[in-house]
């Protein structure tokens, strides 16, 4: 856990690097501009990670980060600096207490700085350690550097998906196909 900078008078619980849905301008984004506007966010900048990691897409054009470091290329996403009320509501957005994404520790760079340039300790959400490889294998061991809008074609939000299975299900399928 982080706890330095300040989020609107309130200390910060963690600096988190979003690499998906939750950057500015998709589809959850609204969730950090609610927490921005209540002061349990802040958006710091532009980074990308130290290591090497795979980012790829699952059901639903969804995107994952998988904790393999030193596979896929350099992810470049977003730092928030977050509250623990914003990280609350962060944690139940990614399912961390239903098995589908881990946050876990990750090390991060401003993006376009060289690699010599400050390392930020923050926290990323993975998937869940326990598909994290297949989901890997079944992108044919290929990784992509940011999610932007191409991959977003055919992303479908969560409200739209089948609501008669869970989302482990949804990954269950979409590995087993």
């Amino acid at each position: 856990m982080v706890a330095e900078a300040d989020v609107s008078g309130k200390e910060a619980a963690a600096l988190i690097f979003t690499y998906g849905t939750l950057k500015r301008n998709f589809s959850n984004h609204p969730l950090l501009q609610d927490l921005i506007l209540n002061g349990d966010a802040s958006f710091i900048g532009t980074y990308r990670t130290v290591q090497n990691y795979p980012l790829v897409c699952g059901p639903y054009r969804v995107p994952f980060l998988l904790n393999i470091p030193g596979s896929g290329q350099s992810v470049h996403g977003e730092l928030y600096s977050v509250s623990t009320d914003g990280l609350s509501r962060m944690d139940e957005l990614e399912g961390t207490s239903r098995g589908h994404y881990e946050r876990l520790p990750i090390k991060v760079v401003p993006s376009g700085e060289e690699m010599e340039a400050k390392i930020t300790c923050a926290e990323a959400y993975y998937a869940h350690g326990s598909y994290a490889m297949e989901m890997w294998k079944k992108n044919g061991k290929q990784g992509l550097k940011c999610y932007t809008e191409n991959e977003t074609i055919g992303y479908v939000k969560r409200k739209d998906r089948p609501q008669h299975l869970t989302f482990l299900d949804h990954i269950r399928l979409f590995l087993s196909d």
